[in-house]
């Protein structure tokens, strides 16, 4: 399966569906041994694995809520055990909750989505670090994080609180690019734009992406093995010289 020699360890997070699961088969054939993170849903991500293995690669799966600091040193703790040093991170996890105006948000929303999508993000990109870093004895490895073009849109009617958490992503991107600029580390993100899968039927309504695509300016809706193709530029020594960067994979948008 792989095309080339072991590129690395990378740990991809929410990696038993779409944009995650996609971009684990796809590290799988580059060469990666894979960690695939989930939270409930083991049958998804084991299928993932079975997947991989079927084609000649190695892959994990590994049960942890990236929103819990115990589960997320477990997680890493446990792809080391497994397959040696991590020397990637695909930071994808993610949820949204039904779609909703400002006003008719609760308090307790907030909390869920923002633990996952910002807490999560932050708890995985420092257990990266700590383990990546030429500070820390590491040597070196990439993050790539899972924003969204929602950070620049807003999402207004749907949810906006599902955008202000990406917006968090892009600032950590920036931030620990720079941070870990001469550690050995790169950090980069992607901003899928309205892409076909299942995290819409969270917010409502899983025809979404159909009802959207008209103000996408391709005219269509994009397709997880789209963005996955970016996330591994950005991993790969090809994007050697990019830290703190952007690719928005939208349509246009």
């Amino acid at each position: 399966m792989s095309e080339n020699k072991s590129q690395g360890v990378v740990i991809v997070t929410g990696g038993g569906r779409g944009i995650g699961a996609s971009t684990a088969r796809l590290a799988a054939q580059r060469g990666y041994e894979v960690c695939i993170n989930f939270h409930s849903n083991e049958a998804r991500a084991l299928r993932v694995v079975d997947e991989v293995r079927d084609a000649g690669g190695r892959a994990i799966a590994v049960r942890g809520d990236v929103s819990s600091e115990a589960d997320v040193v477990r997680l890493f703790d446990e792809t080391t055990r497994q397959f040696g040093a991590v020397t990637a991170l695909v930071n994808n996890a993610a949820i949204l909750e039904r779609q909703a105006r400002l006003d008719d948000m609760e308090a307790e929303r907030f909390e869920r989505v923002f633990a996952t999508n910002i807490t999560g993000s932050f708890l995985c990109a420092r257990e990266a670090v700590r383990r990546m870093s030429t500070r820390h004895g590491g040597r070196g490895g990439a993050i790539v994080n899972v924003s969204s073009i929602a950070s620049r849109l807003g999402s207004p009617d749907e949810y906006i609180d599902y955008a202000a958490s990406k917006g968090a992503i892009d600032a950590l991107t920036i931030g620990l690019a720079k941070e870990v600029a001469q550690e050995g580390i790169r950090v980069n993100a992607v901003r899928p734009g309205v892409i076909y899968t299942e995290i819409h039927a969270g917010g409502g309504e899983p025809a979404r992406v159909d009802r959207v695509k008209s103000a996408v300016p391709m005219k269509r809706g994009g397709q997880p093995e789209e963005v996955a193709r970016a996330i591994l530029w950005l991993l790969s020594e090809e994007a050697s010289y990019c830290t703190g960067s952007f690719i928005d994979v939208a349509g246009g948008r």
